[in-house]
């Protein structure tokens, strides 16, 4: 992702950039396509990959990560689309000035906006080498997504709050029934666990309430400049 940022950063076309990964798994033959669609008025023409010629594992990892973001994100992220995409100059220009250290490229380039569009084809197995993206870096940039357009893990954290409130209270009406009706109560434990879940519980919905303005913060400083 950096590497690109830096590609775009010092690109001097003055109409359009073509972004395409250097081991040619996404055909540059697509191009003349791609410019045909971009001459139809369109500022971003981004590749989807209808298929994917690679083992199982990675197919499934890839094809479920980007439909969980979809699910959760707060902008439009295409399904299957990678970074592998053809850009206006305008578009380009703004995605200059988003100083985000933490990059994911897709996602800034559906949050920056303008008149955008598909295009399926079938991506080629790798022809020889080995791929500079680890199970870390994909990790990472999966982090990447789903912190930086996504408000879920903040929302996560409040339900797993009032979640565990739910049980210390259930936990709690579960103790009396036993005293009134066989008056019988376990003895040494009862009120921990009852505190202990009580709290902990308190302390999710805090902190998620601390992230709520945290991300209404992040919001501000990041007004969208969709057009």
């Amino acid at each position: 992702q950096i590497a690109v940022t830096a590609g775009i950063a010092h690109a001097r076309a003055t109409n359009a950039l073509f972004i395409i990964d250097g081991d040619l798994q996404d055909p540059p033959e697509l191009l003349p396509k791609f410019y045909e669609l971009f001459n139809q008025g369109h500022d971003v023409v981004y590749a989807i990959r209808k298929k994917r010629k690679e083992n199982f594992f990675k197919r499934f990892a890839y094809s479920s990560f980007y439909r969980i973001l979809k699910q959760i994100s707060t902008i439009e992220i295409p399904l299957d689309s990678g970074d592998f995409a053809l850009i206006s100059r305008r578009v380009a220009d703004i995605m200059k000035q988003m100083p985000e250290e933490s990059r994911f490229l897709r996602g800034m380039r559906s949050w920056v906006g303008f008149k955008q569009v598909g295009y399926a084809y079938e991506r080629d197995e790798r022809a020889m080498g080995e791929p500079k993206y680890n199970m870390k870096k994909l990790w990472q940039l999966a982090k990447n997504g789903i912190f930086n357009f996504s408000e879920a893990p903040i929302k996560l954290m409040k339900r797993v709050g009032y979640l565990a409130i739910f049980l210390s209270l259930c936990y709690a009406v579960y103790i009396l029934y036993k005293k009134i009706v066989f008056d019988t109560v376990p003895e040494g434990f009862t009120t921990l666990i009852f505190a202990v879940m009580l709290f902990s519980g308190l302390q999710f919905i805090f902190l998620g309430l601390i992230g709520e303005y945290i991300l209404r913060i992040f919001f501000k400083i990041t007004s969208s400049p969709q057009v």
